[in-house]
């Protein structure tokens, strides 16, 4: 399996696993959120971002998959990720490219048509497993393997966490 995208810690004893679309409005209202709870976790957190794009309801959703694993290729994930969720209302291959440019990417052209291509095995790979796991929307989060249920919130967040971290020692 190819490494996972990470925020926060590679060896963090607490892993948030999202399964997330990038033109899914929810997906981009819980980013922040997450975000933050990894930064303030003082490395005992870490986020692992997996694709699960809703492509009958996103039309643009594997295409952007595609995108930010080229971008990952190149050093830039996080960066283009941020530059989707804020302009999801324009991710046509033109735009991906234009953000690709924005996030920094040293070959912007990468991210669309055939080139882009390449990464659809990983995609495929992380909603298969989104599958298997119970994933029937985005975002889906799970707490060290365990569901998270509701809008995600700094504070139920850390409290699952808790519970998480917690549950190590018992």
């Amino acid at each position: 399996m190819t490494d996972p995208h990470l925020l926060g810690a590679a060896d963090a004893p607490v892993t948030i696993v999202e399964y997330a679309d990038l033109e899914c409005p929810y997906c981009r209202a819980a980013a922040p959120v997450l975000r933050q709870v990894v930064e303030a976790s003082g490395g005992r957190v870490r986020l692992e971002f997996r694709h699960f794009p809703l492509f009958e309801v996103h039309p643009h959703a594997l295409t952007a998959a595609l995108a930010v694993e080229e971008a990952a290729e190149q050093g830039r994930f996080w960066e283009l990720v941020g530059e989707l969720f804020a302009h999801q209302d324009r991710l046509t291959d033109a735009d991906l490219v234009a953000h690709a440019r924005r996030a920094g990417l040293a070959d912007p052209e990468a991210v669309a048509g055939p080139v882009a291509q390449r990464h659809a095995d990983r995609v495929r790979r992380d909603y298969a497993d989104g599958l298997a796991a119970g994933v029937d929307g985005t975002p889906t989060i799970f707490v060290d393997g365990a569901r998270f249920r509701g809008r995600p919130t700094p504070e139920r967040l850390r409290e699952a966490i808790d519970r998480a971290a917690a549950a190590r020692f018992s």
